[in-house]
């Protein structure tokens, strides 16, 4: 039988690379956002609860539009849409802070850290993407737009509240700088543990753009 809260693979069985467009997070920020995160699991949780499922704080980032499974005739042009959009853009200065659940009522399925400055400069960098993702064949994500760091995945397990409060009284009214500098097409990597997101290409912002991604050969490509 299925544990009830027990997370599925939306994708599982589609072909292609598992893309979004992101910017990642100063080493700095990690710290920080490392060690808030490393104070609330050090918290015991009642007999047989289950934990949620915690993000890999080696990659952390903020999302602006993810593409999903992606085939290989797509790839070059997609890369070609980041690296266009982020010439064209500016660096950010923000600050992360607060802390929250997605849905707001109920058991909660995703936990994450607001971003309390810079929300509106990150929101027009998701535009420009979108609109340079149009261009290369995607479609516009009509969806608004809110920047957030998920740090957490809950899919509805009993204890997912318990650790939600705990997250936002650690956090409390505490703000975390994060210059945003940069812009890439990274790839999740799922299984054996939580997914792994590997550059693709990333580039500098305002500036013409640098492939840092190391392109794995065919072999190493997950379908």
């Amino acid at each position: 039988m299925t544990r009830p809260g027990r997370w599925v693979d939306p994708y599982a069985g589609i072909q292609g690379r598992r893309l979004f467009v992101a910017v990642p997070l100063p080493d700095t920020a990690v710290a920080a956002v490392a060690g808030i995160v490393d104070s609330v699991r050090a918290q015991p949780l009642p007999a047989g609860a289950h934990d949620v499922r915690w993000v890999r704080l080696d990659g952390l980032h903020l999302t602006l539009r993810f593409l999903g499974p992606t085939a290989t005739p797509q790839i070059e042009p997609t890369r070609s849409a980041v690296e266009r959009a982020a010439e064209v853009a500016a660096p950010i200065s923000a600050e992360l802070g607060s802390a929250g659940v997605f849905p707001p009522a109920g058991r909660p399925r995703a936990l994450w850290i607001g971003v309390a400055v810079g929300g509106d400069e990150l929101a027009g960098l998701a535009a420009v993407v979108n609109r340079e993702l149009a261009e290369a064949g995607w479609p516009i994500d009509e969806r608004p737009f809110r920047a957030h760091l998920t740090v957490a995945r809950a899919d509805g397990v009993g204890a997912g509240r318990l650790v939600a409060d705990r997250l936002i009284t650690a956090i409390g009214d505490r703000r975390i700088d994060c210059a945003i500098d940069r812009l890439g097409l990274f790839e999740s990597v799922t299984g054996g543990g939580p997914a792994r997101y590997l550059p693709v290409f990333e580039a500098p912002l305002g500036a013409p753009g640098r492939d840092v991604g190391r392109d794995r050969g065919a072999a190493d490509r997950r379908p």
